[in-house]
């Protein structure tokens, strides 16, 4: 079974460099509209930092997306991606708002500060390991549901809505190993996907 490390909460973490100040958030992102969401939250409660540099991975395989948010060029987006990465993490956010102290730190510095920071936040992240999955819906006969709710074996295959009307209509969270072997029993009811 193909799984990946996922963040299960949210963490924090601070690193002070030549006056500096580089606080670093990693927390959970099901998707981009809500990494988005938590990168304008955190943007909103510290708008007096000079940069909100962040880096997110999603999905399996990972959807990677970094920005330097003004910084030069691959001195912050990409070192805090790469602390991802090294994590095997994904369906995650990691954001560092830095305020200036006023001595620059030259771009390897700010690529190990930005780097170094993160790391701090991982460290404290609590992880849940993760299955990728996929939603399949159904309309179902209702003479045909009993034999479709026979298919469902969580934590593989798990009923996640149903709704009652001229015919039944399932939503089903299936693991996507178990998708293709799925469809085929529909099949096997007369149930097409």
């Amino acid at each position: 079974m193909t799984s990946y490390p996922s963040p299960a909460g949210e963490s924090w973490g601070e690193v002070r460099e030549k006056g500096s100040r580089f606080l670093a958030w990693i927390g959970p992102a099901a998707g981009e509209e809500a990494a988005r969401e938590a990168l304008d939250g955190i943007a909103r409660r510290y708008p007096d930092a000079t940069h909100h540099c962040w880096a997110w991975r999603l999905g399996s395989p990972p959807r990677e997306r970094s920005s330097d948010a003004g910084e030069p060029s691959g001195t912050a987006g990409v070192p805090i991606l790469q602390v991802l990465r090294g994590a095997g993490l994904s369906d995650v956010l990691a954001v560092v708002v830095r305020w200036f102290g006023g001595t620059k730190l030259g771009k390897g510095g700010l690529a190990r500060a930005y780097a170094a920071a993160a790391r701090e936040a991982l460290a404290g992240l609590p992880v849940v390991q993760r299955v990728p999955t996929v939603r399949i819906a159904l309309q179902v006969p209702y003479e045909r549901v009993g034999a479709v709710k026979r298919l469902i074996h969580p934590p593989e295959v798990e009923l996640e809505d149903e709704e009652y009307g001229e015919s039944a209509r399932l939503v089903l969270a299936v693991h996507e190993e178990r998708r293709d072997g799925l469809r085929e029993a529909l099949a096997d009811l007369g149930i097409v996907v």
